[in-house]
C-alpha cells in the first residue's frame, strides 16, 4: 500500500470515528456551524480568490463568483437543517402507527473539481455534514490549496476536527487513491462532480462495491433561440453562457441553435457583442493549462475543416484563448458532439421548432439547456420536451441557485445536489411501526 493510499485510508478511519458523536447533533448546532462556516468564508474572501487565480489561471471575477456562491449554498444548507424529516403512513394493521425517519448514512466521500473548486468543493461536503456524516474531501490535484483551505475553514467554524477530511495526492495515485477511498467499508456514499469520463469510472468503482453514488458529469448545454425571440437579450445570455470562465464550466453554451429566419441577424449581433467584450475584465484569466488550448484549436481547425465559417477567429497564446464565433456548424463535426471546455460560441442553424429540438438533444449529454422567446407557452412546450436536468426560459444556460435541484441526465450524470432533494443522497430512510395494542397473530 503506497503512502498515498495509507494516507487516504486513514482520513476515512478518522472520519468514521467522528461520525459517531456528530451523527447525534440537533439540527440547531449545525445550522449554527453551517452559518459560522459562511460569516467565516466572507471575511476570508480575498485570500481564497488569491488561491483560485494562483492555482487555476482564472479570473478574480470568477473566483469572486465562488465566494459570493459558497456564501449563499452554506446559509442555503443551513436552512435546511430542520427540513430533514419524514413522514407518517397509515397502516392497516390495527393500532400500528407506521413512519419514516432520514438519518445520517455515515461518511461521505465528495470528489471536486478544479473548474469552480470553491463553490463545488463546499457543494460537495456541506449537505452531507448537515444531514449528519463526517466527509472526507478528494481533493483536485489543480487546486489542492484551496480545496484544503475548505477543511480548515469548516474545521474553524467550528466542525469537528476529524468529521472534516481533506485528502491530497499527486497525480499519479489518483486512481489507487480514489478506489481505496471508495472500497472502505466506512463510506456509505459517493459524489463526484467532473467530466463523463471520469464519472463512468467513479460509477463503476461504486458499483463495484455498492455504494450510492451521486454524479454530476459533462455538458454540451442548447441554448435554443426561436424566430420570436429577443434577439438582443438572447445574444447576451449567449455571450455569457459560452464565455463565462473561459468556457470552463459543465453548464456552458456549447450549441446556439437559432432559427434560420434570424440566424444572420443573430449571428451580426453576437459578433459586436463579442467586439465589446474583448477587454472585459470579467473574461480575464486563461485556461486549466495549454493542452486545454491546444484541444479547443483543434477542435475550430476541425469545424473549419468541415465548412464552419468563423466569424471571430481563434487567437490562442498560451493559456489565453479570446472568444471564438463559429457559425453553420453541423452533424460531422467535433465541436458539434464533444464538450469543448472552452469559449467557443457554436451556432447551428435550424428551420422550425421541432428541429431545434431534435438538434438540442442530439448529444449524449444531458445537463443544462434554455431557450429563447416571446411566446410563453411554446417555450415551455419546448423545455418539456428537452432532455435536460435544468432547464432555462429566456435565461442563460449557466444559471444555478443553491435551493434549486441541479443534475442531469443520460450521459451528464444522475441524483441531484441543492435543495431539499439532496437531502435523499445523503440521508438512508428507515420505515418505523409501533404497535400500541396487541396484535392478533394467526398462530
Amino acid at each position: 500500500m503506497s503512502d498515498a493510499v495509507q494516507r487516504a485510508v486513514h482520513a476515512v478511519d478518522q472520519a468514521t470515528a467522528a461520525h459517531l458523536t456528530w451523527a447525534k447533533t440537533g439540527p440547531a448546532q449545525r445550522r449554527e456551524l453551517l452559518n459560522a462556516a459562511a460569516a467565516l468564508l466572507d471575511e476570508r474572501g480575498p485570500a481564497f480568490a488569491r488561491l483560485m487565480v494562483e492555482e487555476t489561471g482564472t479570473s478574480a471575477a470568477w473566483a469572486e463568483f465562488n465566494i459570493r456562491g459558497g456564501v449563499a449554498a452554506l446559509k442555503e444548507v443551513a436552512a435546511l437543517t430542520t427540513q430533514i424529516g419524514g413522514e407518517t403512513i397509515p397502516s392497516d394493521q390495527p393500532g400500528c402507527i407506521a413512519m419514516t425517519v432520514r438519518t445520517p448514512v455515515g461518511v461521505v466521500l465528495g470528489i471536486a473539481p478544479w473548474n469552480a473548486p470553491l463553490l463545488l468543493g463546499l457543494r460537495a461536503v456541506a449537505m452531507p455534514l448537515a444531514c449528519g456524516n463526517a466527509v472526507v474531501l478528494k481533493a483536485s490535484e489543480a487546486c489542492p490549496r484551496t480545496h484544503q483551505a475548505i477543511g480548515e475553514l469548516l474545521r474553524d467554524a467550528g466542525f469537528p476536527r476529524d468529521a472534516v477530511q481533506v485528502v491530497t495526492h499527486e497525480p499519479a495515485d489518483a486512481a489507487a487513491v480514489v478506489e481505496a477511498l471508495i472500497a472502505h467499508d466506512a463510506v456509505r456514499r459517493v459524489n463526484f462532480t467532473g467530466s463523463t469520463k471520469v464519472g463512468r469510472i467513479i460509477g463503476a468503482l461504486a458499483g463495484k462495491y455498492l455504494k450510492p453514488a451521486l454524479l454530476e458529469l459533462g455538458g454540451k448545454a442548447p441554448l435554443i433561440v426561436l424566430d420570436d425571440a429577443d434577439i438582443e437579450h438572447a445574444v447576451n445570455a449567449a455571450a455569457f453562457g459560452s464565455f463565462l470562465n473561459q468556457g470552463q464550466i459543465c453548464m456552458s453554451t456549447e450549441r446556439i441553435i437559432v432559427d434560420e429566419k434570424i440566424a444572420d441577424t443573430f449571428a451580426a449581433a453576437l459578433v459586436k457583442k463579442v467586439a465589446g467584450l474583448r477587454e472585459t475584465p470579467a473574461l480575464a484569466g486563461g485556461l486549466i493549462n495549454e493542452a486545454a488550448g491546444k484541444q479547443v484549436e483543434a477542435l475550430v481547425a476541425d469545424a473549419q475543416a468541415q465548412g464552419a465559417t468563423s466569424l471571430v477567429r481563434l487567437e490562442l497564446r498560451g493559456t489565453c484563448l479570446r472568444p471564438v464565433v463559429l457559425d453553420r456548424v453541423h452533424p460531422g463535426m467535433k465541436v458539434y458532439t464533444e464538450e469543448s471546455f472552452g469559449p467557443i460560441a457554436s451556432i447551428v442553424r435550424v428551420h422550425g421548432v421541432d428541429e431545434a429540438v431534435r438538434v438540442a438533444n442530439d448529444t449524449e449529454y444531458g445537463l443544462a439547456g434554455a431557450v429563447f422567446g416571446r411566446d410563453i407557452s411554446r417555450c415551455l412546450d419546448v423545455v418539456m420536451r428537452l432532455d435536460c436536468g435544468v432547464c432555462h426560459i429566456n435565461g442563460a444556460t449557466v444559471k444555478s441557485e443553491p435551493q434549486l435541484p441541479f443534475g442531469g441526465v443520460k450521459a451528464s450524470g444522475y441524483g441531484r445536489f441543492g435543495g431539499k432533494a439532496a437531502i435523499a443522497e445523503f440521508t438512508e430512510l428507515k420505515s418505523i411501526t409501533i404497535q400500541v395494542t396487541p396484535q392478533a397473530f394467526p398462530f
